[in-house]
C-alpha cells in the first residue's frame, strides 16, 4: 500500500482530502513538526518537504499537484478522464494555486530569504500581502462565477487546495471576510466529512467547527 506523508498546517492537507474523497487505498503517515528534517524522512524526500508518496517498490512521488493528479487517476469512474475539459481545468487551477498563490507565501514564511534587515523584510512582506490580496480577489471572483459551491462548478481537487489557501490567509494581515465567496467555501469545506477526516489524520481542526 502506498504511503502519503503529511504534516500539520502544510499543503499536504490537499492530497489527504483527495484520499478521503476518493476512498483511496493509501496509508497516511502524519509527521510531527521537525520530523521532516530528520534522517528517516530525508531518506524518502531529501528536500525535507511534504507531501510525498512512497510506493511499495520504493519509488517516491513528491509535489502536491503531481500527487493529486496521480490520486485522480486511480478512479476511472469519477468523471475526470485525463483529457476531459474538467480535468484540464482542474490541472490549470491546481497549477495556478501551487505555482503562483502558494509560491507567493515564500516571503511570509521565510522573509530572511528575501531580505536581510528588519525594515527590508517588512517591505518585502508588505509587497507579498499586496500580491496575495490580488490572488485572493481573483480566486474569489472565479468562485463567485462558478454558479455553485465549487471552484470549477463541480467538486474537484482544486477545492482541496483552495481550502488550504483559505486557511493560510488567517496567518496574514488579510481578512477572509473581504472575500465572501472564499469565506463561504471555507465554511462549507469545514463541514465536509472527507475534509474532517483528513484534518483529524493531520491533528488539525476545522476553522469553524
Amino acid at each position: 500500500m502506498p504511503t502519503l506523508y503529511t504534516m500539520p498546517g502544510t499543503c499536504s492537507l490537499a492530497p489527504n482530502i483527495a484520499v478521503a474523497w476518493e476512498g483511496a487505498d493509501i496509508k497516511i503517515h502524519n509527521l510531527k513538526r521537525g520530523e521532516h528534517k530528520e534522517a528517516d524522512y530525508l531518506a524518502i524526500n531529501p528536500r525535507g518537504q511534504v507531501p510525498a508518496v512512497k510506493f511499495n517498490d520504493g519509488d517516491v512521488l513528491t509535489e502536491a499537484v503531481a500527487i493529486l493528479h496521480w490520486i485522480g487517476g486511480l478512479n476511472a469512474d469519477d468523471g475526470f478522464e485525463a483529457d476531459s475539459a474538467l480535468a484540464r481545468k482542474e490541472l490549470e487551477a491546481l497549477s495556478y494555486m501551487s505555482s503562483e498563490v502558494h509560491a507567493t507565501y515564500g516571503p511570509h514564511f521565510a522573509p530572511q530569504g528575501f531580505a536581510e534587515s528588519d525594515p527590508a523584510q517588512d517591505e518585502v512582506k508588505e509587497k507579498t500581502y499586496a500580491k496575495l490580496a490580488d490572488h485572493y480577489t481573483r480566486m474569489d471572483e472565479t468562485l463567485a462565477a462558478s454558479d455553485g459551491d465549487w471552484y470549477l462548478g463541480h467538486r474537484s481537487f482544486a477545492d482541496a487546495y483552495l481550502y488550504v489557501l483559505t486557511r493560510w490567509i488567517d496567518m496574514t494581515p488579510l481578512s477572509i471576510s473581504n472575500f465572501p465567496s472564499l469565506e463561504a467555501h471555507r465554511d462549507m469545506m469545514d463541514r465536509d466529512e472527507g475534509v474532517q477526516t483528513a484534518l483529524s489524520r493531520q491533528n488539525m481542526k476545522p476553522i469553524n467547527p
